[in-house]
């Protein structure tokens, strides 16, 4: 989602993707502004749907292999059109979703490595700096623990605004991996770059270009 962020101005969630359970049914009624009846801080956000309930239930036509796209209509006749087309609309008609119920990246992932390398042609490319990948403590860190990074035992990722990252020093989640803690850090708050010790980790050059964007790339959101 920060990588869709980034490229096509879809804003990241304040404080983290909130996973509301939905299925393909509600989508359009889930995924609109809170303001209107729906999850969204505002409209045009990026958020990711549970496929279960919060008491562990499955949800009904549920997209745990698909994806999706949720819209609003820009006027009347747009509108109308939903209604006209079939699309599957909240009960204003006035958002609507499409969606796909898998995800076949095995073997999307070849299509887009052949675009870049034959037609010079990327899948998606960021215009800007809008979303970034904060770690997170997943259980209360200790002094001199090493963290293992993205699907490991120490953090996970918080998708949050680049400007949000950069003021409070948010470490990246791409750079928590084989870095030593020299402070204590509670489980579910985010990692500082002051709280880690990368000596020794291996991260030189990937450190380099991370301070790099953050002095030359300003965050847009």
């Amino acid at each position: 989602m920060v990588a869709t962020s980034n490229a096509t101005g879809l804003l990241p969630p304040s404080d983290g993707l909130l996973f509301p359970p939905s299925g393909v049914d509600d989508l359009a009624s889930v995924l609109r502004p809170a303001a209107e009846g729906g999850t969204l801080e505002r409209r045009g956000m990026v958020e990711v749907v549970s496929s279960l309930h919060r008491d562990g239930e499955p949800v009904f036509r549920d997209l745990r292999w698909g994806v999706f796209a949720t819209f609003a209509a820009g006027d009347e006749y747009v509108r109308r059109c939903f209604a006209e087309y079939g699309l599957q609309t909240d009960e204003s008609g006035r958002y609507a979703s499409m969606y796909k119920p898998f995800h076949l990246i095995g073997l999307e992932l070849g299509v887009s490595v052949a675009s870049v390398g034959v037609r010079g042609e990327p899948t998606g490319s960021p215009t800007g700096w809008r979303a970034d990948v904060a770690a997170v403590a997943k259980r209360d860190l200790a002094p001199g623990e090493v963290l293992d990074g993205e699907g490991g035992f120490t953090v996970w990722g918080k998708c949050i605004p680049a400007s949000t990252s950069v003021a409070h020093g948010a470490l990246p989640l791409g750079l928590a991996h084989g870095c030593r803690m020299r402070a204590p850090v509670p489980k579910g708050m985010t990692l500082r770059w002051s709280d880690v010790d990368f000596e020794g980790a291996g991260l030189e050059e990937s450190l380099a270009l991370r301070r790099e964007m953050e002095t030359g790339c300003p965050a847009l959101y």
